[in-house]
């Protein structure tokens, strides 16, 4: 089977044997947004097709390729869910493979409230959920970090809900577009830096006033220009954890997602008072795998 992460501005593809292990992997950055005309078959083929030639003939693709911007819409499938109401809901999409018998899938999205009855949605971080259920016990909290970070309470093996936060987006658009980029300076990130905001988002004054700080600081020469970002990245996710975590102590955080976020958002949960535990990067792709084990394959 050959199991296949296509999101917004990347694709990586998987090549798995029989027993779930990874035979073989590639990655483009030929996402969704990069592919003109919407030729997503002639890319599929040009990405994968010497293993449908060698006989692979099941492929299962998750991610914003399953979105309306994508090769083709598959509809959310409402939380609780787990791996077999995924994987009863695939969508099939048409495409001619090597041998003219290859089977294409898509994974739906998920969908949900918030507590106060407003919808969310996801693609792809279902699938790394669904990977990671075992070293969670099929229970807990998981906090999946990136663009729009997802927060999933899972309970009995399944998705029971989740809440999305704009985080990485916002800290391009603050840092690229705003009067408070003009005062940073590439450079490495700063742990000081980082921890000084997330202590900063504990404080009074809410998030809108401790980000023109940001600038303040660095004016009066309190923050290096080079450790603006640091700062800046430390109001955002602190800003996230305690609006997931409260005043929570010992709450277990499963974190799933690229090393490098994962690693800050552990600095700032552990000084949370929360505990964190990182799941491997990849979660998505045992997720593919069982939610394909639960398909109709003809």
């Amino acid at each position: 089977m050959i199991v296949i992460d296509w999101g917004t501005s990347s694709f990586r593809a998987f090549r798995i044997a029989i027993d779930g292990a990874i035979l073989d992997r590639r990655s483009a950055p030929r996402g969704i947004m990069h592919v003109e005309g919407g030729r997503f078959a002639e890319t599929l083929r040009d990405h994968i097709g010497d293993w449908l030639k060698a006989g692979e003939n099941r492929v299962l693709l998750s991610g914003m390729i399953g979105s309306r911007q994508g090769w083709k819409e598959a509809p959310y499938v409402p939380c609780p869910a787990g791996a077999a109401e995924l994987g009863a809901a695939l969508v099939d999409i048409p495409f001619e493979g090597a041998q003219g018998n290859v089977q294409v899938k898509l994974v739906p999205g998920m969908n949900g409230v918030d507590a106060s009855g407003i919808a969310e949605v996801m693609r792809g971080e279902e699938t790394q959920i669904i990977g990671a259920l075992a070293a969670m016990g099929g229970n807990g909290l998981a906090c999946l970090p990136g663009t729009h970070s997802k927060w999933v309470r899972v309970a009995g093996g399944r998705i029971a809900r989740f809440t999305s936060h704009m985080t990485g987006e916002a800290f391009g658009a603050l840092r690229d577009h705003t009067i408070l980029g003009r005062m940073m300076k590439d450079g490495a990130p700063s742990d000081a830096a980082f921890d000084a905001g997330v202590a900063r988002s504990a404080e009074p004054g809410g998030l809108l006033h401790h980000l023109f700080g940001v600038r303040t600081q660095t004016l009066f020469g309190k923050l290096a220009e080079t450790g603006g970002a640091s700062y800046l990245s430390g109001i955002l996710i602190g800003h996230e954890l305690r609006a997931e975590l409260g005043g929570a102590q010992g709450e277990t955080v499963h974190l799933i997602g690229a090393p490098e976020l994962v690693a800050l958002y552990a600095r700032a949960i552990a000084a949370s008072g929360a505990k964190a535990v990182s799941h491997d990067a990849d979660a998505s792709v045992r997720g593919l795998v069982i939610i394909g084990e639960h398909a109709q394959w003809s």
